[in-house]
């Protein structure tokens, strides 16, 4: 073959250099460096300032919410105890025109085993279903020896770090990559298609109120899983049955689907929609900010809508007339104490719905 046959052309050449260029514009945006930090250092980074959201390695909005089973939190944790090679957390060092928030650590990946950490530290988790450490099931991290508490403290766990000049686009694009294979379905997605019938088709209708999502705005990404149609069928789950939940949202949530079974759209839908838009009427009513955090926050914590939504309906069934002051409300439903109550991590064991439900229920009675 001649020399001719194997040089490119002009138009080829210039479409490999403008792809190199390409390539090294995009490499620049996910700089990175590797660090590695004691599991002591890394959840205290995690949980010094969560409540008041200046921890320096924090949660992002567009992450999910804490889903790991015990069986899944368990096994974690014995793969520490037990030298397993665990996979990288990947972060990202975030600027911000803010001072006190620049520099901060963003989890692109990563958060369930750091929400499992802190837990266990903490002691806000025993541990079950280990096979290979079966004497460690049902205790806690204060059970273990001095000794083996210290060593799992100084076990280290890397991170790969972008640097801040990814930004927060790009951050985001790596979550998605990280996370799209193998996605399981979102709970209200296979409902869907193990559960259809008249209830489920309720719940999707009531999804779509305007009113609830003007009170519970989500991200686009929360939208297209489905998590207004999930925050619907908690909210009746909840109200209905709130005291009897365990551990598994999921198992709670399918049991209470499967008990609807004789649902019938005429009765049990119209008392049940009453109620719903009772609920609603009075939180536009008399929680400044609906469902939301704050003026500033766009997106609606799950386990916030759960205790305003089901507090607020169990205290209209107590007292269908209510009528507190709305600068009440205010004074509570956005202070320290609710805002504890309602924080993510830990939030789906039965003291903490409990707690956060009647809390809500009891300040708009008078009781507390």
């Amino acid at each position: 073959m001649s020399g001719s046959q194997l040089s490119l052309d002009p138009v080829r050449q210039a479409d490999q250099e403008r792809a190199e260029q390409q390539i090294r514009e995009q490499a620049r945006d996910v700089d990175y460096a590797i660090r590695e930090y004691p599991i002591e250092v890394l959840v205290s980074k995690y949980l010094d300032g969560e409540e008041t959201g200046e921890n320096e390695i924090f949660i992002p909005d567009y992450q999910r919410h804490f889903v790991w089973d015990l069986l899944r939190q368990s096994r974690f944790i014995e793969s520490v105890m037990i030298g397993l090679p665990i996979p990288y957390l990947f972060v990202a060092d975030v600027r911000s025109d803010e001072e006190e928030l620049s520099g901060r650590l963003e989890i692109v990946d990563g958060t369930q085993r750091i929400r499992t950490l802190a837990a266990y530290l903490t002691d806000n988790l025993r541990l079950g279903q280990l096979e290979k450490l079966p004497l460690l099931n049902g205790t806690a991290f204060s059970d273990l020896l001095p000794s083996r508490q210290r060593r799992f403290r100084r076990v280290t766990i890397r991170l790969i770090e972008l640097t801040e000049h990814a930004d927060e686009e790009t951050r985001r694009d790596m979550f998605d990559r990280i996370n799209s294979g193998g996605e399981r379905l979102r709970p209200m997605e296979t409902r869907r298609g193990v559960r259809e019938g008249p209830f489920l088709h309720f719940v999707e209708e009531l999804a779509r109120d305007q009113r609830f999502r003007r009170l519970a705005p989500l991200s686009p990404a929360s939208i297209k899983r489905r998590d207004y149609d999930e925050l619907v069928v908690r909210f009746f789950a909840y109200a209905d049955n709130y005291n009897n939940f365990e551990r598994s949202v999921i198992d709670f949530v399918n049991e209470y689907i499967d008990s609807q079974e004789g649902f019938d759209p005429a009765t049990d839908g119209a008392r049940m929609r009453a109620e719903w838009d009772r609920v609603m009427e009075f939180v536009e009513q008399n929680f400044s900010y609906g469902f939301r955090k704050g003026p500033n926050n766009n997106r609606t914590p799950r386990v916030r809508f759960e205790a305003i939504a089901v507090g607020t309906a169990l205290a209209l069934r107590e007292n269908p007339g209510l009528s507190p002051n709305p600068r009440e409300i205010t004074s509570w439903a956005y202070g320290s104490e609710f805002n504890n109550l309602v924080a993510s991590d830990g939030a789906n064991s039965r003291p903490r719905l409990v707690a956060r439900i009647e809390y809500v229920r009891d300040k708009l009675l008078g009781r507390a």
